[in-house]
């Protein structure tokens, strides 16, 4: 049967559209739009105008494709800046107006769950206890779990594009911006280092762009062929913390230059880098490990097999 996940990020949509059979996953199309409807209004808790031009514009265009397909099993996943926005629903209420694509607010705990569902499927955890990280426009989901449960699961509304609004203000990012970014998130996550302390989570997991764009970056530098099908990667520790410094001392030209670079990445990459470091200090483990498995994934997989168990 043919199936389609769109997930309606802060600043990317994403069309997944794929025949699952005998769980397994066999991708026909995938496409992902930079609309970024946190663009100007996020941070004020509403969708602007244009973005919602955009993000109606881009439903259009998924809806065509779709059809193309003849898909009509889709599942719409809006995240962080709909859920939150004071016109989220309108914007969907529009989008289905225009396309009959019906569409869903989640909840964040929800949200974690389905990522985590998305890593799992990647075979990216085992029986030890992992930190799943997912850094999205709006929000950013940590999940402490292994192969059979979820310990502790947790969204913020901390986002990519809610970091460079309140901090990266001036480029390069000077160094008291950085401090004082890094004494804000120490105050944001307490309950984040007190899970941490809990369950002992023995690595770090990274889902979705910033992740995939550090990797893609690191197989440049070091002029290894990345899989033509990946699930998971390894980024030593060591090579991470060199890109960051990098990261922290070049403008938006001199980033775009960086063989690796997805343009799309650019603008928010510098304190999305910022809150992986900010994360790693907690773990002592000697790479990250970055996972191609996510929320389309686990929104897929979850219609497939039962919820993974979830610790009280």
């Amino acid at each position: 049967m043919r199936k389609a996940v769109i997930d309606l990020g802060t600043n990317t949509f994403h069309l997944f559209i794929v025949e699952l059979e005998d769980g397994q996953l066999k991708t026909l199309y995938k496409e992902k739009i930079a609309v970024k409807i946190g663009k100007n209004g996020i941070s004020k808790g509403y969708i602007a105008k244009d973005a919602m031009k955009r993000a109606v514009h881009t439903l259009e265009v998924f809806k065509t494709v779709l059809d193309q397909f003849h898909t009509t099993d889709v599942i719409g996943v809006p995240t962080s800046a709909i859920r939150n926005a004071k016109n989220g629903q309108e914007l969907l209420d529009q989008i289905y107006d225009s396309t009959q694509i019906e569409i869903q607010i989640i909840s964040g705990d929800r949200e974690a769950e389905l990522i985590f569902e998305g890593v799992r499927a990647a075979e990216a955890v085992d029986n030890a206890p992992q930190l799943v990280m997912d850094i999205g426009g709006g929000s950013v989901e940590f999940i402490i779990g292994n192969d059979s449960q979820i310990f502790w699961k947790r969204s913020f509304e901390i986002g990519a594009q809610r970091l460079l609004d309140k901090f990266h203000k001036h480029d390069p990012m000077p160094a008291s911006s950085v401090n004082e970014m890094f004494n804000w998130l120490e105050a944001e996550l307490q309950e984040l280092k007190t899970a941490i302390e809990k369950h002992k989570p023995i690595g770090l997991i990274g889902c979705s762009g910033t992740f995939d764009t550090l990797v893609e970056i690191h197989f440049k530098q070091t002029g290894e062929d990345r899989p033509v099908h990946p699930k998971v990667f390894e980024l030593p520790i060591k090579a991470y913390r060199d890109m960051h410094r990098d990261l922290l001392i070049k403008d938006k030209e001199a980033r775009l230059l960086i063989p690796g670079m997805v343009s799309m990445r650019v603008d928010m990459i510098v304190v999305a880098s910022c809150l992986i470091s900010f994360v790693t200090d907690l773990i002592p483990t000697e790479h990250i490990t970055g996972c191609t498995y996510a929320l389309k994934e686990g929104v897929l997989y979850s219609m497939e097999h039962k919820p993974i168990a979830e610790k009280q």
